[in-house]
């Protein structure tokens, strides 16, 4: 576990959760993680500002394909894993934490949280259902994830770049601890605002003393195309080239500030076809046997069974199913290390369910609530492929 033909997450010095230990340890934090090896701690201890630049969706293999000569590729260091499942919900919990989902505890866009009685869609911070949001519903987000923030846990001015639709949204003041939250209206304007950050001016118009900075952005947009358009679509490519263009223009504008750039994502995409689509709508002996909706991803869908049910569940996935999805204990994939290393969040094993469905090659498996209306996407994430798993880590000094 897992399997030849699947990928690992590397936490013990080749994943973004050992970026994030080189990123704090450099700024005065601590890990339990190694840092990373392509990028030692000693590296980004030089520069008086760290920019982090997270682009969702952004495949190692596909920016290879896609950009060979690219500025992206030209300040390639290495690809470097994600976490798993690679999906935005658990890898940027990875970024704003440090934490690999073991510690961190987020386990995909769905995620059962038993505290609450619900499984929820933890970015968005609403019941799967439908409904009002943590704090609508008197919740406070910082108190029910518990986590601590990567800005928290570092000696150095924090500075937290976010779309303006989430800037301020429940999860992001959750995470972004004691960083100013810089809201962004498109591509240029995210750029301008970082280089402004970058080159702070004193009241009196000269230039101020620099302060060690920590800089983190986040760009979703090469992921939403992905999944509407797919990955091998020419808007997906063409996006892809808006972004060189827009980091060269930013590079130029932050020459002389002494800043250390990395760019990486959350993982990438693959792309499927209906035929690849597992409903569970056609197998209503297995969705019977489930407690709870699907949890987690559609590439790794976590499973909780009514007592009782799951010699039944196991075999049903064997003997109809073996040729499409494999069935693995969740407490396995734990074991394997998949989710990360050492002491495990207290609410994880809430979290994983009773066993976690895996499809094999391009596949999905779909179920919809009654409150959803069936959507299909084109480009998917959150499995063990190399697609999916490997992300780029490509870095500048200006």
């Amino acid at each position: 576990m897992p399997k030849p033909d699947l990928f690992k997450p590397d936490y013990r010095g080749g994943g973004i959760v050992n970026l994030m230990s080189s990123i704090l340890q450099s700024r005065g934090g601590y890990s339990d993680y190694a840092p990373l090896d392509l990028l030692p701690v000693e590296e980004l201890s030089q520069p008086t500002n760290l920019v982090l630049l997270v682009i969702d969706g952004l495949g190692a293999d596909w920016l290879a394909r896609r950009s060979p000569n690219g500025i992206l590729s030209q300040g390639l260091r290495g690809a470097i894993t994600s976490v798993f499942p690679p999906t935005t919900a658990a890898a940027i919990t990875t970024f704003l934490t440090g934490e690999a989902p073991l510690q961190h505890g987020l386990t995909g866009w769905f995620t059962y949280l038993r505290e609450l009685g619900s499984v929820m869609t933890v970015l968005p911070g609403t019941p799967r259902y439908g409904g009002i949001s943590y704090r609508q519903a008197g919740i406070d987000p910082i108190q029910l994830f518990g986590h601590t923030s990567v800005f928290d846990r570092i000696q150095a001015r924090g500075l937290c770049v976010s779309p303006n639709f989430i800037a301020r949204s429940d999860f992001n003041l959750s995470h972004a601890g004691s960083a100013e939250i810089l809201p962004y209206q498109d591509l240029g304007d995210m750029f301008r605002q970082t280089a402004r950050a970058l080159r702070p001016q004193s009241r009196w118009g000269k230039r101020a003393q620099p302060d060690s900075t920590y800089c983190y952005l986040y760009w979703p947009k090469l992921d939403s195309l992905g999944h509407e358009r797919g990955m091998e679509g020419t808007e997906t490519a063409d996006h892809l080239g808006q972004i060189e263009r827009a980091v060269e223009t930013f590079l130029a504008a932050i020459k002389g500030t002494d800043t250390l750039v990395m760019v990486t994502a959350d993982h990438g995409q693959i792309d499927t076809t209906p035929a690849d689509i597992l409903d569970l709508a056609d197998h209503p002996e297995l969705e019977d046997a489930l407690l709870l909706p699907l949890c987690g991803e559609p590439r790794a869908a976590f499973c909780y069974l009514r007592e009782g049910r799951g010699a039944g569940f196991a075999a049903y996935c064997q003997e109809r199913l073996g040729d499409r999805v494999d069935l693995v204990p969740s407490r396995a994939l734990v074991e394997a290390e998949l989710f990360g290393l050492g002491c495990e969040h207290p609410r994880f094993a809430d979290r994983i369910g009773d066993y976690c469905l895996l499809p094999r090659g391009q596949g999905v498996i779909h179920q919809h609530l009654p409150s959803e209306r069936p959507y299909a996407q084109i480009g998917v994430h959150g499995g063990l492929s190399r697609a999916e798993l490997m992300v780029p880590l490509c870095v500048f000094h200006a």
